[in-house]
């Protein structure tokens, strides 16, 4: 099955500076969602750009064929409490999904989008 892009990017990013919940499951934290429906593994290269220097990367993550990959962008070095944007380039056509765990509140928020296909 071939489904997806090769470029992608998330232009809104920011992890929330705390968190109520605990560590790591409910850790406020934003995730690159990916999915490789495809019968040849997607070599991934996530590009971190701020608002206040230059970029970060690229970060290089390999998802399996017919897998599932969910990236967090604390764990690629990104700061809690900093604006960011990613760009996520494969070579092989993957989807690319965007989530974010907002628990600085007891009442958790989890937003989720897709994100924008090049």
């Amino acid at each position: 099955m071939t489904i997806g892009r090769t470029e992608w990017a998330i232009a809104e990013g920011y992890i929330p500076g705390w968190s109520n919940g605990p560590a790591p499951e409910l850790a406020s934290h934003e995730t690159a969602c990916i999915l490789n429906a495809g019968d040849e593994d997607a070599h991934v290269r996530i590009t971190i750009f701020y608002s206040d220097r230059d970029p970060d990367g690229p970060f290089e993550v390999e998802v399996p064929a017919r897998r599932t990959k969910h990236v967090r962008f604390g764990d690629l070095g990104v700061a809690a409490a900093t604006e960011y944007a990613s760009v996520i380039e494969s070579d092989v056509p993957i989807v690319v999904q965007h989530t974010r765990l907002d628990s600085r509140q007891p009442e958790n928020a989890l937003l989720s989008t897709i994100a924008f296909a090049g």
